[in-house]
């Protein structure tokens, strides 16, 4: 099937990493639906139709998705009930009649992944397999974007991270790999990415890159986990959420996140984005 003989919607538009890949369908001239929970925050693009939809909603999903032949799923929101959301979703793209469905899920995930949020991905891939969905599986490292948001007032990154290293991925290579996995979708049914910058790095790495992109000094000083958890009570956040936190780091501690690939490059015929190039562009705020 033809780019544009398919019909396309795509979900999470409304946010950084689905808006840039609904704006990307948008540039090449290619209708979408954006299912929205929220739909006065999607963004207006042309050719995109609104819908509106959370993913628990089931008749919304059936009736606004029906006859949609790729969909491309970001997760939804950071929740305890984030897992029981995905099923209903994807129990509700079949209905529809959903074809193919482009999954965004997290590099190392599995089901027992360091990093605690990688535990619900792994057991929302598990539920698109069975569910006999076409699909394809793209697996990020953390965002590259986010990097200057783990720097604190005082300059310092701090974290059980250890010496561990992430290769972590610009959104707009995130973007770009999934629409060129959309809109070519025969060809990757069935098959799983794991898509990362172009080096894996340290967060006194990360620091260092940092200060010469910004000027600033800026410095990683590990922490314990202890010293993880007592540092970050004070936010007053469940403990499921503090439990997501802290693991980011020990998951690179642990190398979970190391291990660079060239999916980005083959998906998207070009370079993989540096965190030292993304920031020089202007690309630092998440």
């Amino acid at each position: 099937m033809a780019p544009t003989d398919a019909t396309y919607a795509v979900t999470g538009a409304s946010g950084r990493l689905g808006g840039r890949i609904a704006r990307l369908l948008a540039d090449a001239g290619i209708p979408q639906t954006l299912l929205a929970r929220t739909p006065e925050r999607a963004p207006r693009l042309p050719g995109a139709a609104v819908v509106a939809g959370a993913y628990g909603d089931h008749d919304a999903v059936v009736d606004g998705l029906r006859g949609i032949d790729r969909v491309l799923m970001v997760s939804a929101s950071e929740a305890p009930d984030r897992l029981q959301q995905h099923r209903a979703f994807i129990d509700s793209l079949v209905e529809a009649g959903v074809v193919h469905l482009v999954y965004i899920s997290f590099f190392g995930a599995a089901p027992d992944a360091t990093f605690t949020l990688a535990r619900d991905h792994w057991h929302t891939e598990q539920h698109i397999r069975s569910s006999g969905l076409a699909h394809t599986v793209l697996r990020d490292n953390l965002y590259a974007d986010f990097m200057p948001a783990l720097v604190g007032d005082d300059g310092m990154i701090r974290g059980p991270g250890g010496t561990g290293r992430a290769a972590v991925v610009a959104q707009d290579d995130i973007a770009a790999a999934a629409v060129a996995v959309l809109t070519r979708a025969d060809e990757h049914a069935g098959a799983r990415y794991d898509l990362t910058g172009p080096q894996a790095l340290s967060l006194a790495d990360m620091a260092d890159i940092l200060t010469r992109a910004t000027g600033r000094t800026v410095g990683y000083e590990p922490e314990t986990v202890e010293e993880a958890y007592r540092s970050r009570s004070s936010y007053g956040a469940p403990d499921w959420q503090l439990d997501a936190w802290v693991s980011t780091y020990t998951a690179i501690a642990a190398g979970e996140l190391d291990g660079v690939t060239d999916a980005v490059p083959r998906l998207t015929g070009r370079p993989a984005t540096s965190l030292a190039d993304l920031l020089a562009r202007g690309g630092s705020a998440y």
